[in-house]
Formats: structure tokens, C-alpha cells, sequence
């Protein structure tokens, strides 16, 4: 009798200390240095199959330990198909909460302020983390999956970092931009004041593009925008340079020249009036609230002084002086 009752204290201390082991081994960092190490787990794939892809991938870690660990937390089947990254100090425990609750790999796209839309496709279609489903597409072809209400999508996008799981499609991240830009847009319109020239969001998107490119400061873009809105207002041609580079496309070649200012095309804002049929480029914040808002001003024009900053006239004499002092 007592030789059994020692195999049983015996066993039991054991199973402690296994025990003791196992809980110690879950909530040890698998790597404490070195680069994050990215893995993927496929869908379908169950505690076991998932610890075997991520040691495959080149974690540190036992499929059986991970397997085991999995059906203690009662996780076995909460595990979520997808591109992930261990980094370093996280622990078996941690690892299977991260499955659990599909805290994918994220990677990033900055779309910057004043970009083309072709600019922007170039971004995307270079980052390595998206899926690139949108290549074969024309521009056209591609607003018609994002929105049909638009055909031309120059502008209708917004500027920003945008956050997104390795693999994510392209279109996905096209989608989430173009409703950030009509969430904002529409914000704004909202507040608008109603003497503004605008006859609908569209064309305060185009001003606010001009804007966008037009200022070198961000505190003069209400100033700006109070110029044109002055401009279209009292019949006066916009004679803004920015448009007229965009209408050149691939002619511009950094310089712009008296025969590119007397060349017609539907951009250029010296030989035809009011707007340009679409925006020219991405609009940030800021041009979105300036095109809306705009200072209240008599400015009619400005002219760079060479400093990042403008020098704003009410009338041509004053602003034939200001050239003179700041260009000539």
C-alpha cells in the first residue's frame, strides 16, 4: 500500500513540474532580438497545421508545444488565416491571441498631397504588400468598380496614410481613399458659404486642387483660394500655371513657356475661363477647408517672393510693382 501511495505522490509531482515547465515555456519571449519574422497561415488550417507553417517560416517554435498550447487556451479553432510577423519578445501565449484575433501584418501606403492620379496608381502598383488586381484596368474602367457616378478620376481621392494587412488588393485601399475624399468633401460642402461660385462639390474639388498646387505655404491657402474664388466671381480668367502643366501631360519638362501659356487646351486657365474640367490633382485638409472657406479679401492676385511666401495686390498697379520688386 504505501509503495503505491508513493507512485502517486511521485506522478503528481511530476505532472507539476511538467506542468510548472510548460506554463513557464508559454510565457517566454520565442526570440528576445533580430528582425520581426513574417509567416502565413493558410486557410483551413488547424493549431497543428498553423504551428507547422510557422516553424517552417523560421520561428523558433515546437508544433507539438504549440498544438497543445492552443487546445489549453481553447483556441484551436479561433486561429485565422493570414499574413503575420512575429517580432521579437513575444510569447507562445501572445502568438496564439494574435491568431485568435487575426492582428495581421500591417504594412503602409502614404499617398501624398498634390499627387496625380497617376502618381498614385505608380505607388501602388510598386508597393510590395498589395495585391496588384487592378493593373490590367484602365483609368475609366477602374473609377466604373469604384464609383460609377464619376468617369474621370483625377482628384477623387484622399490624400493619406492608409493602413492595410499584407495582400490587401489594391482596389481595396482605391475604394477606402475615394471615400475618405467624399466623406471630407462633403463635410466641407456642407459648411460652405453660399455666395461661393461653386454649382456643385465637383467644383469646389477642382478648386481645392488648385490650391493644392498653387501653395507653398500651408498658412496662405485660405488666401489663395480667396484670389480665384475673387476671380471667378468678377469674370477674370484663373491664369493659374498649375493647370496649365497639367494640360501639357508629358510635354512638361519643368519649364513653362510663353507658347505653353497661348497653347489652348481645356486646362488652360490663360485662354479659357471659369475652372478646368476636373481637378489636377490630390487636395489634403487644408485645400478642402481653404476652397470652402477662403479668406474674405480684395486680392485679385499674388505673385511669389521668393521666400515660400506671396505678395497679394487688390489691383494691377500694385501687383506690376510687386512682380517688379520680387521677379525682376
Amino acid at each position: 500500500m504505501a509503495f503505491f501511495k508513493k507512485l502517486v505522490v511521485s506522478s503528481v509531482i511530476a505532472a507539476i513540474g511538467v506542468g510548472g515547465t510548460f506554463v513557464y515555456w508559454a510565457q517566454q519571449p520565442i526570440t528576445t532580438e533580430g528582425e520581426a519574422i513574417p509567416f502565413t497561415i493558410t486557410p483551413g488550417s488547424g493549431a497543428h497545421a498553423a504551428g507547422q507553417q510557422i516553424a517552417d517560416a523560421g520561428v523558433p517554435i515546437v508544433p507539438i508545444l504549440f498544438n497543445l498550447l492552443a487546445r489549453v487556451e481553447g483556441k484551436t479553432s479561433k486561429i485565422k488565416a493570414g499574413s503575420y510577423e512575429l517580432k521579437p519578445g513575444t510569447t507562445p501565449q501572445r502568438l496564439i491571441t494574435q491568431l485568435a484575433r487575426g492582428e495581421f501584418a500591417q504594412e503602409s501606403l502614404t499617398i501624398i498631397e498634390g499627387w496625380t492620379f497617376k502618381q498614385m496608381r505608380m505607388a501602388m502598383a510598386s508597393h510590395p504588400g498589395l495585391k496588384h488586381d487592378t493593373v490590367g484596368l484602365s483609368d475609366k474602367e477602374l473609377m466604373a468598380k469604384i464609383s460609377p457616378e464619376f468617369v474621370l478620376p483625377e482628384g477623387l481621392f484622399f490624400p493619406d496614410t492608409y493602413l492595410f494587412a499584407k495582400g490587401a488588393s489594391e482596389m481595396q485601399i482605391f475604394k477606402q481613399a475615394h471615400t475618405a475624399m467624399i466623406g471630407r468633401l462633403s463635410e466641407a460642402w456642407d459648411k460652405r458659404d453660399p455666395a461661393l461660385p461653386y454649382k456643385n462639390p465637383y467644383e469646389a474639388l477642382i478648386m481645392a486642387s488648385i490650391v493644392e498646387k498653387e501653395t507653398g505655404q500651408k498658412s496662405e491657402r485660405a488666401m489663395i483660394a480667396g484670389v480665384f474664388v475673387n476671380r471667378l466671381k468678377t469674370g477674370m480668367l484663373l491664369q493659374t500655371d498649375p493647370t496649365v502643366i497639367y494640360g501639357m501631360g508629358d510635354n512638361y519638362q519643368g519649364k513653362i513657356r510663353k507658347r505653353d501659356l497661348e497653347a489652348d487646351t481645356p486646362y488652360n486657365t490663360y485662354t479659357r475661363g471659369g475652372l478646368p474640367p476636373t481637378p489636377i490633382a490630390l487636395a489634403g485638409a487644408q485645400s478642402l477647408t481653404a476652397a470652402l472657406a477662403p479668406a474674405r479679401t480684395q486680392a485679385l492676385y499674388f505673385v511669389a517672393r521668393g521666400d515660400g511666401t506671396s505678395q497679394f495686390s487688390a489691383n494691377l498697379p500694385d501687383h506690376n510693382r510687386a512682380v517688379n520688386q520680387y521677379q525682376r
